[in-house]
């Protein structure tokens, strides 16, 4: 059985029409010679030949079904019928769009053969010599039906390719879009982590001492409510900045992002909040852009896990490094305070409960690296030996100079 679509009934009657239109003079023909020869025509000529036609044209419907069985009844039926030949040129061609040489000369040969038969059905006298031509047109008519089969099945193969090549396009173009969009999501959920989890673990550091530290005086009392309403604004003006970016216009600049200059304002905030950080810095120039951000966000990320992990401890930030031997960037706490010492310590300094630390993502750590192996760098982070937590990175601080050199 054929693969080949079903046509419809548009598609099949037009065809139908086309065989029709093709055996109509060839019956005809027949008719007038046989009047100029015999001054009558037979009753098969008037009434057998067309009713054979007509059961080759209906059995032309199932030709795409059974094509060469089809083709090959069409053929043989074509002997006691000259009005059939539109039909077995219908078949022809369309069995020759299969393009296989073996039905196509089968089929073909068939149609000559029968032609030949046909000849002598009806009592006609040929001219002598005639008999070349006799053999000629049916073998030239049947290698025209093949040659537009074989032309019309390449233009189908040719199509079908096309198609399946824009299917192949579009299904790796929607593969595409799918990765584009997971990693404009990554982006997204690591930028939204590095904004909020910083502020919002300061906070709550500040709500947990509210609640835990029953002696804080009216003065002290208003330092944290204070501080809790700026680390609330200061969270919801980032956020709508990370907002502010997806929803600009693409011509639009995106706003400045935090770098290297901006740690000393962090590790200030986190102070300010009670969490006890010392800074030290021996970094000589200034890195690139990329490299800076990606800096201020280790800072920004193990200040945040030692707020969450470790409260009350002593974290020490240590920056370094010059232009070509890289940056190196450290954040290492202590252990976490106890309550007794957390309660000897400053009045802002701050503990927090179990209860009030805010949620544990898991993915802050994840982002970090998958930032980090961006630029290049290296990422190790472990607990030490007096019961601490160290995050170190090195990131490439390329020399300009040498670059240029090169």
């Amino acid at each position: 059985m054929n693969g080949a679509p079903q046509l419809g009934w548009w598609e099949q009657a037009w065809r139908l029409a086309a065989a029709t239109a093709v055996g109509v003079p060839v019956w005809l023909s027949t008719v007038v010679l046989l009047y100029r020869q015999t001054a009558e025509a037979s009753s098969w000529l008037l009434t057998g030949d067309p009713l054979v036609a007509l059961g080759c044209l209906t059995a032309l419907l199932w030709r795409r079904r059974f094509p060469l069985a089809v083709a090959l009844t069409v053929a043989i039926a074509s002997t006691a019928s000259s009005l059939a030949t539109g039909a077995v040129l219908v078949a022809l061609c369309s069995i020759s769009t299969r393009r296989r040489p073996v039905e196509i000369g089968v089929v073909g040969l068939a149609y000559v053969i029968a032609s030949q038969f046909a000849v002598g059905l009806y009592p006609v006298e040929t001219p002598p010599g005639s008999r070349w031509a006799l053999l000629t047109f049916p073998a030239l008519t049947a290698g025209i039906a093949a040659a537009v089969g074989t032309a019309i099945g390449a233009r189908r193969v040719e199509v079908r390719s096309l198609r399946d090549r824009a299917e192949i396009a579009e299904r790796e173009q929607t593969a595409r879009a799918a990765q584009a969009r997971a990693r404009e999501r990554n982006r997204i959920a690591r930028e939204m982590h590095d904004v909020l989890a910083h502020r919002i673990s300061l906070v709550a550091m500040q709500a947990g001492a509210l609640d835990h530290r029953g002696d804080l005086t009216a003065e002290e009392n208003r330092v944290l409510i204070r501080g809790i309403a700026d680390g609330s604004q200061q969270a919801l003006e980032e956020l709508r900045d990370v907002l502010g970016v997806l929803r600009a216009d693409p011509d639009r600049p995106e706003p400045p992002q935090p770098s290297l200059d901006r740690i000393p304002t962090l590790a200030a905030e986190a102070r300010a909040s009670g969490l006890d950080v010392a800074l030290t810095t021996a970094v000589t120039g200034a890195p690139s852009d990329a490299v800076g951000r990606t800096c201020y966000r280790i800072v920004q990320e193990g200040l945040t896990n030692a707020a969450k992990h470790a409260p009350g401890a002593h974290v020490h930030i240590t920056l370094e490094g010059t232009a070509g031997d890289g940056l190196d960037v450290s954040v290492r706490n202590s252990a976490a305070a106890t309550t007794s010492s957390s309660t000897a310590s400053s009045s802002t300094a701050s503990y927090t409960p179990k209860s009030a630390r805010p949620p544990e993502s898991g993915f802050g750590l994840l982002g970090l690296a998958e930032r980090i192996g961006l630029t290049g760098g290296q990422l190790d982070h472990h607990p030490t030996s007096d019961n601490g937590y160290v995050l170190s990175v090195h990131l490439p601080w390329p020399d300009p100079v040498h670059e240029k050199g090169a």
